[in-house]
């Protein structure tokens, strides 16, 4: 028997049929009466032809996730085999590693549905109402085919708002949510009940690893959490000071540089914004920054205020940066487009008259990885640079100006070192506006966004 019909519109159908996987509720011409949340459907255009299969979801602005553009049902089998794919792409790819994204959703042809792997222990999100109805199947299936000892419901984030799902955490299998694993050579524990999201920010682990091999000197780790950055910036540069505003991330913190027997680690529980401009007043100076702050913009509506964070925590972090020094700077917002993020580095670097090498643009690590056409899914940027040692004449970037990057500085010197790489409710909040600092000044980027609805941005997917 087949499933109930959901009609959509031209633009809903175009939308289907290029592979992305949301339909709006605007984008519904006319759904079926009686449809329960999370019930299977089949899409068709205005003149009954086929699209495609998905779920409906009854409160949320996203009318249907799509799953198969194939008309076969959208069953047990099915799951067990697109949770097959995932958790074997990652195995392959991530030989011997103990932690990593099972399923990122959308990407794995899942969409709103996500999980994470820590040595047996599995935090899930449920950040749609097909998942959602099917929480306890899918927690079966991932027990059944990883052997997670665990597994936890972690849907206390705010993308559950949007869905119009009921904010929760709570156990669905076992009892035992700590879980030590490793990123590198690096010890880490996490408790995946208590924690924050889904435990330990495995979408960055790859740049922890890679900000480690180029470390050196005295380091700062702005917004530290539990050490990600912090931990490995200490295997190789002489002294890192970490902060955060959240005590127990702190203390998770020293915790895991004891575990590894970094005593070069020094970890302070303090805003991170108050700590880069009591620096700049001091004048001190380091060797390594990295700058890993919570997303800033959720939601459109947010985005002028979070680029006036950006722009401060920025300009500050390239004042205190040594000539030839290492700057790792981030952004996990969607809503912050590349091209945004990079008119705010180089209006930092202009600002503060010192000019940037970019070294590398990085995202995600390769277990979230976007889906090509579907832009909400790339939303973690990461950029490492380099500071150059000659200032910029004084300047003031115009309003009119759209600067889509950085450009690399052609300054030369030898000691430009070789390569040899939070929606987060503990850190700060976006600053207001300072009629006494640069970012109290006209200068404002234009604000665009990858999405013009008012869907959650990519943040929501750590």
């Amino acid at each position: 028997m087949l499933p109930p019909t959901v009609t959509v519109t031209q633009k809903g159908a175009k939308r289907a049929r290029a592979g992305h996987p949301w339909i709006f509720r605007a984008d519904v011409a006319r759904p079926p009466d009686g449809l329960v949340s999370g019930a299977e459907v089949r899409l068709a255009d205005a003149r009954g032809n086929f699209i495609a299969r998905g779920f409906w979801a009854a409160k949320s602005p996203i009318a249907l996730r799509v799953l198969s553009r194939q008309d076969t049902a959208l069953d047990e089998e099915l799951l067990v085999a697109r949770l097959r794919i995932a958790y074997e792409r990652r195995r392959a790819m991530f030989p011997g590693r103990d932690a990593f994204r099972l399923v990122h959703g959308e990407a794995d042809l899942l969409p709103g549905y996500f999980a994470d792997l820590y040595d047996g222990v599995a935090a899930v999100q449920h950040l749609a109402e097909w998942a959602e109805a099917r929480r306890e199947q899918l927690a079966r299936i991932l027990v059944e085919l990883t052997g997670a000892r665990s597994v936890v419901a972690r849907d206390d984030g705010s993308a559950r708002d949007f869905e119009q799902l009921p904010r929760r955490r709570e156990p669905l299998f076992g009892n035992d949510f700590r879980a030590r694993y490793h990123e590198g050579d690096v010890a880490l524990e996490v408790d995946l009940l208590a924690d924050h999201k889904t435990g330990g920010y495995l979408d960055q682990a790859e740049n922890h690893l890679r900000a480690g091999e180029l470390a050196r000197g005295e380091a700062l780790d702005a917004f530290c959490y539990h050490g990600g950055f912090a931990l490995q910036l200490a295997r190789k540069a002489t002294q890192v000071l970490a902060i955060d505003q959240d005590a127990t991330a702190v203390q998770r913190t020293r915790e895991n540089a004891i575990r590894n027997g970094l005593g070069n680690l020094e970890v302070r529980a303090q805003n991170a914004i108050e700590a880069l401009r009591a620096f700049d007043g001091e004048g001190r100076r380091f060797d390594t920054i990295v700058l890993d702050p919570p997303a800033f913009a959720k939601r459109k509506e947010g985005l002028e205020g979070a680029l006036r964070a950006y722009r401060e925590i920025n300009y500050r972090a390239v004042r205190i940066l040594k000539p030839g020094g290492l700057l790792v700077t981030c952004s996990c917002s969607g809503r912050v487009t590349n091209e945004l993020f990079g008119e705010v580095v180089a209006w930092a670097s202009q600002e503060a008259k010192r000019p940037l090498q970019l070294l590398e643009r990085r995202g995600a690590s390769r277990d979230h990885p976007p889906l090509i056409g579907v832009p909400e899914t790339e939303y973690l940027k990461a950029w490492f640079q380099i500071g150059c040692f000659c200032l910029l004449a004084a300047s003031r970037i115009c309003s009119k100006t759209r600067l889509g990057g950085v450009q690399p500085h052609s300054c030369s010197t030898s000691e430009i070192f070789s390569t040899s790489d939070r929606m987060r409710s503990h850190s700060c909040s976006p600053m207001a506006q300072n009629a006494a600092t640069p970012f109290g000044s006209s200068w404002v980027p234009a604000t665009r966004c990858i999405s013009t609805s008012a869907a959650p941005c990519g943040c929501a997917l750590r």
